[in-house]
């Protein structure tokens, strides 16, 4: 694996396991465009690894990442089309993580929203601290939620909670992700990381070839028509993000008011 440093995230090792942590502890690991960007390389830089067999993914400080980072700012775009392509970095990341031949084991620490909760739900197994919750609180900002996000948690917590989750924005505790198999262990704050190592360790000592081709085929059998779906997600955000409810949401989010939503 190539040894880049990156700005928002470390990166280290123990034998056939890596563990890649979210660093901007200051923001909750909010997701600016750098930090994507990162996101997406560190992924790709394990495809010509053949050593490690196991990654996971966690937060540093107090949250795994607090989602898409609303005063980030990022590359500039002169038109809709460049802003079309800007936009799909967090799909390009979700879709890297997603792909990568190794297990992939999110040790969840606090809050996984919005595009925190894709990258979640987007790896192959996910442990829970007992302080950890799921939100996708794009709902009450006036957009629709992408990064190819719906998708991945109707796979896994079934298309009534997915609904809850995406259209309700219900904010979902450690005790009930468990309850709907969002999480696959739950453990107190303290033991995280040692249970994910555990589990890492376990996983790493199986055969390579064939737990990394049964691994990619669960992922194409549960997402063969993902694509076909969801192609359009960044479309309806940009589309959701020019209403004047759009306008209103964010001015309530700043001013900690209630929004008012009107349909136009």
């Amino acid at each position: 694996m190539d040894e880049r440093q990156y700005d928002n995230l470390v990166v280290s090792r123990a034998g056939h396991v890596a563990t890649v942590t979210f660093n901007r502890p200051a923001k909750a690991n909010a997701l600016n465009h750098a930090h994507l960007e990162d996101i997406e390389a560190v992924a790709h830089a394990f495809r010509e690894d053949v050593e490690t067999r196991v990654v996971i993914f966690t937060g540093r400080g107090k949250h795994f990442s607090s989602g898409a980072d609303l005063d980030g700012g990022g590359p500039a775009a002169s038109g809709m089309l460049e802003r079309r392509r800007l936009a799909r970095i967090g799909e390009r990341a979700t879709l890297a993580v997603y792909d990568m031949d190794q297990i992939t084991v999110a040790a969840w620490n606090g809050a996984a929203m919005g595009g925190g909760a894709v990258l979640a739900t987007a790896m192959d197994l996910r442990i829970g601290a007992d302080d950890c919750f799921m939100q996708y609180p794009e709902i009450d900002i006036g957009v629709n939620l992408m990064w190819k996000g719906l998708p991945l948690v109707t796979h896994i917590a079934g298309p009534s909670r997915a609904k809850r989750l995406v259209i309700g924005g219900e904010r979902i505790h450690a005790p009930e992700l468990c309850e709907w198999g969002i999480l696959d262990a739950l453990v107190p704050r303290a033991e995280l990381m040692d249970t994910a190592r555990e589990w890492a360790s376990r996983y790493a000592a199986k055969s390579p070839i064939p737990a990394q081709m049964i691994k990619r085929s669960v992922n194409t059998l549960v997402s063969a028509l993902d694509v076909a779906v969801m192609h359009m997600d960044v479309d309806q955000n940009l589309l959701s993000a020019m209403t004047e409810d759009r306008r209103a949401a964010i001015e309530a989010y700043r001013s900690g008011t209630e929004p008012t939503f009107t349909g136009s």
